[in-house]
């Protein structure tokens, strides 16, 4: 039987600070979130994982942080509870690596749903907000369940219905939202990103919680009201 990380989490943890931590965080990954999914035994890691951000144990702050950040995300309010103290503890930490995070925009979108999390936060830290760094979404109309790919990059902000990829695919428009006018969490989201330099997020951000049309229905929606039905 091929021991697992989460068999012995003290000595699992107790490996890192050497040559290997790249093999050994892999390792935990694989084990305790695999492909971003969160388990009953990836909660009891987030001591170790506050211990390791806070300088306590060896091993590298922000590998800690987008693990613990991701667990957290998922916590429910028993577990919430429970891990306060070390959740307490993680969120300096992550608003310092996020405040560093400049010039690595998947980092910082990583970053700043960890700091949601840590907040509690349990929307948009659950990854809802990694179409940012992809530039993309893909939905379903809330009216005739059409699938829609909405693309938020300089060559496509639109919502076409079918592969994006056609030549020429249907159309419709994003409407994006006033900076001005947005509500208190998006706002911040996008004062973080334009302090930070990261004028893509930013614009996404707008585009994100701004409005669009279905190509096939022409109903008119809310983009984000669409991405936070399909997790």
């Amino acid at each position: 039987m091929i021991a697992r990380p989460s068999d012995d989490l003290p000595a699992a943890f107790a490996r890192l600070g050497g040559e290997e931590d790249a093999r050994v965080w892999g390792e935990l990954w694989d084990d305790l979130c695999h492909q971003g999914s969160v388990y009953d035994d990836s909660f009891p890691a987030l001591p170790y994982l506050a211990a390791i951000a806070t300088g306590r144990a060896p091993g590298a702050p922000l590998d800690a942080v987008l693990m613990a950040g991701l667990i957290v995300s998922a916590a429910d309010g028993e577990r919430t509870a429970r891990y306060a103290g070390e959740t307490a503890a993680l969120l300096p930490v992550a608003r310092a690596l996020l405040d560093a995070a400049t010039d690595d925009a998947p980092a910082f979108v990583y970053l700043l749903q960890c700091v949601l999390a840590f907040e509690g936060e349990r929307v948009w830290s659950a990854g809802r907000l990694e179409g940012l760094f992809e530039q993309e979404y893909e939905l379903d109309c809330p009216a005739c369940a059409s699938a829609l790919f909405v693309g938020f990059g300089d060559h496509h902000a639109f919502a076409p219905d079918g592969d994006p990829l056609e030549a020429d695919p249907a159309r419709a428009v994003l409407l994006p939202a006033d900076p001005a006018a947005l509500e208190s969490l998006p706002a911040r989201l996008h004062r973080t990103a334009t302090r930070a330099g990261h004028e893509d997020i930013a614009r996404g951000l707008t585009h994100l919680f701004g409005r669009a049309a279905c190509p096939s229905c022409a109903t008119a929606f809310t983009v984000s009201d669409e991405v936070r039905n399909n997790p």
